[in-house]
């Protein structure tokens, strides 16, 4: 079966029919085969029949009288009564179907605006702020829209900033526009230019002009389509309404006679005959890329309020996205880094400030504790009901005495401690991780004591005396390293909180990269590309022919791609792939429905890849800052750091021009992070790019600017 299911060609809306007559192996095996001969026959018999039946979640049938006077009913799996007809017969008998469709997004909102009244101590009413405020529009034209609703996708972000909305209705145009058809139609390119006075609008008769004005001369709405057929052939709106749907459905019976009536009417009201063909026929055209305004509205209104709460309160906004999506690893990670973008400080869970959920303490978010893993609601409940009722714990000892043991258990406090919720009781990680056994056994020896009705002698002394006896001495240990912390908040919670490993390394990957790995969503299918970052996933397998090759997940600071290594590229570099060290990946992206992958050509450390993609270094030295005694110093920085780069030099004159100066062929560098700090250390500022070859940045980016270089330069 599975020899035969690979056989079929990989195409859209492919048939068994077609699969036989364009695959001469399934002729074959037909041939050969009498019971793959009756297979094939009984599945192209089957083929196109319902598979199963199955529930329309948000669609609600409404009815005038009991449903079973107007169609069959019958019980769902969870009891629930169902239509037995499909939407289009249901709605044949004369029944109306509504769709209620649910928005995480307005979960969000509410969050973000509980997280603000708590914050200001006030009534927020999202539903009064000015459609107009200008700090709003300002972060959209910006592209500033990652968690706007509809408008956070990178394609909508750069349409954004060519569109630069300044007014809502220029907001409903967008979400009405950015779909593949106005895409593709060249109506998106139309409005642009011509909003922006690049471009004339052309009304072909003075009567569109009020109906579309608003959208600079292009039929973006269905409404309007509607609205012309109203005013040109004198349509009722019911009547304008059906035209709208027979146009939307592209059903040619029905078009050729609502095309006569629509001349008829427009001859009725003096309207040229070829005018009114050329307008009927343009009015088909948009009509099938048309979108209902209503709806557009709607999310353009939710979209705008996202966009006001990310303008003026963005860490409320960004920590109700983050409790919102916690159990999304990917989007907590781009959350997280565009709070680091914007300056918002993410801290790790504290066992006195968290909730549950992520909260906004002076314009930085805090980690909830149900972010930690191991954390049940139980547990949460046991510690957030000691806390409300005795106030915040004063040391590890004291939270292990107070709190119920069978619910908060050794492994829950372990991953407290690695995810950093102990910090604020002032010591070091390691040291509570050392005293946690000690701290558990005198809480159970407490705990007994209390169920069997014993005083100890500690109960009558006082409390200042309680604290000095019955204290845990902490070890004086080293605090664990940087790599190692990173490592334990990463198993507890899920992602990194207070770091990332590729911080150190940030600089380096850029310089050799073509684009981070969220920008792989710009890529053109089939498209070379360069990318860096930490082996997440590793997985070896072996190909047909018994070779060794390797499916790695490559992660940086903001996302992940899948990397697939074939035999040739695994036997050249399979032994860096379990190293913990950034790599630099050399491949072929490849555009599927889950998202970017690469097939990957050369895997290099990132030294390695230093050296192999970079071809000069530029240093660029401004004129008012140069002296002698500072040249003879970079002399000397660039013998520290000899190696095969070529480096040139070019003297900046302020607002008066660039020289570049020649230097010797032996004036060479290794490309490093240290040669780079040790430059900017001497002369005083950050003076010194890594160069590609024109070509090769060209060829990469199919003439687009590299995306990094174009943040650094």
């Amino acid at each position: 079966m599975d020899r035969i299911a690979k056989l079929i060609p990989e195409e859209l809306k492919i048939t068994i029919k077609k699969a036989i007559e364009a695959e001469p192996r399934l002729q074959e095996l037909m041939k050969r085969d009498p019971q793959v001969e009756e297979l094939l026959k009984v599945a192209q018999t089957l083929e196109g029949l319902n598979r199963h039946t199955s529930t329309h979640a948000a669609g609600v049938v409404i009815s005038p009288r009991a449903m079973v006077e107007f169609l069959p009913v019958c019980k769902g799996p969870k009891g629930e009564v169902l239509t037995q007809y499909d939407m289009v017969h249901t709605e044949m008998t004369g029944l109306i179907k509504f769709d209620f469709l649910g928005l995480k997004t307005l979960t969000v909102i509410d969050r973000a605006v509980k997280l603000i009244e708590a914050d200001i101590g006030a009534g927020f009413d999202i539903s009064r702020i000015p459609l107009d405020d200008q700090k709003t529009y300002d972060l959209l034209c910006k592209g500033d829209a990652l968690g706007v609703f509809q408008l956070e996708s990178s394609g909508m972000r750069s349409l954004l900033m060519k569109m630069k909305p300044e007014v809502f209705s220029d907001l409903i145009a967008l979400v009405a526009l950015y779909r593949p058809g106005p895409l593709e139609s060249g109506m998106v390119d139309q409005f642009v230019e011509t909003k922006h006075g690049r471009m004339i609008a052309q009304y072909p008769l003075p009567q569109l002009e009020p109906i579309l004005k608003e959208t600079y001369g292009v039929i973006v709405y269905q409404e309007q389509v509607m609205k012309i057929a109203n005013v040109l052939a004198s349509y009722s709106l019911g009547d304008a309404d059906n035209l709208r749907r027979a146009m939307g459905k592209k059903k040619a019976e029905v078009m050729e006679a609502e095309k006569e009536k629509f001349l008829a009417g427009a001859a009725k009201n003096n309207l040229p005959a070829d005018k009114a063909e050329y307008i009927f026929d343009l009015m088909a055209k948009f009509a099938g890329y048309g979108f209902n305004k209503s709806h557009s509205a709607a999310y353009a209104l939710i979209a705008y309020q996202t966009a006001y709460l990310k303008a003026h309160y963005p860490a409320q906004f960004m920590a109700a996205l983050l409790s919102c999506d916690v159990n999304n690893t990917d989007k907590v990670v781009r959350y997280i880094t565009e709070c680091q973008d914007h300056e918002i400080d993410v801290l790790p869970p504290d066992i006195n400030e968290s909730n549950k959920d992520f909260t906004v303490i002076n314009d930085r978010i805090r980690f909830g504790l149900a972010a930690v893993k191991n954390v049940g609601g139980s547990a949460l409940d046991s510690i957030m009901e000691e806390r409300d009722l005795d106030g915040p714990y004063k040391s590890l000892e004291d939270f292990c005495n107070r709190v119920d043991s069978r619910k908060v258990n050794r492994r829950v406090i372990e991953s407290l401690i690695k995810a950093g919720a102990f910090d604020s009781l002032g010591a070091r990680r390691s040291q509570f991780f050392a005293v946690l056994d000690q701290a558990l056994e005198q809480a159970q020896a407490s705990q007994r004591d209390k169920l069997s009705g014993q005083i100890s002698l500690f109960a009558v002394m006082p409390e200042e005396q309680v604290a000095k006896s019955g204290s845990i001495e902490l070890p004086d240990i080293d605090e664990w390293t940087d790599k190692e912390k990173l490592a334990y908040e990463k198993e507890t919670v899920g992602f990194y909180i207070t770091g990332h490993p590729l911080d150190n390394f940030r600089q380096d990957i850029r310089a050799v990269a073509d684009t981070d790995i969220a920008g792989l969503a710009e890529w053109g299918d089939n498209q070379p590309v360069r990318v860096g970052g930490l082996v997440r996933e590793y997985k070896e397998h072996k190909s047909k022919k018994g070779d060794r090759m390797a499916f790695i997940t490559l992660e940086d600071t903001a996302a992940a791609v899948e990397v697939v290594i074939f035999p040739e590229a695994f036997a050249r570099s399979g032994h860096l792939l379990t190293r913990d060290e950034p790599l630099v990946v050399l491949g072929t992206v490849k555009q599927e429905e889950r998202g970017a992958k690469i097939i990957a050509d050369a895997v290099d450390d990132l030294a390695e890849a230093r050296l192999k993609y970079t071809c000069g270094a530029r240093i660029l030295l401004q004129a008012d800052k140069v002296s002698r005694q500072k040249l003879e110093l970079l002399k000397t920085r660039v013998r520290e750091h000899h190696g095969p780069c070529p480096v040139s030099l070019t003297l900046h004159f302020d607002g008066r021009g660039e020289v570049d100066i020649d230097t010797p062929r032996d004036f060479t560098v290794r490309p490093c992070r240290e040669f780079s700090e040790a430059v900017a250390q001497t002369l005083g500022y950050p003076a010194v790019n890594y160069l590609k070859t024109k070509a090769e940045v060209q060829a990469r980016n199919g003439g687009k600017n590299n995306r990094w270089r174009q943040k650094d330069e």
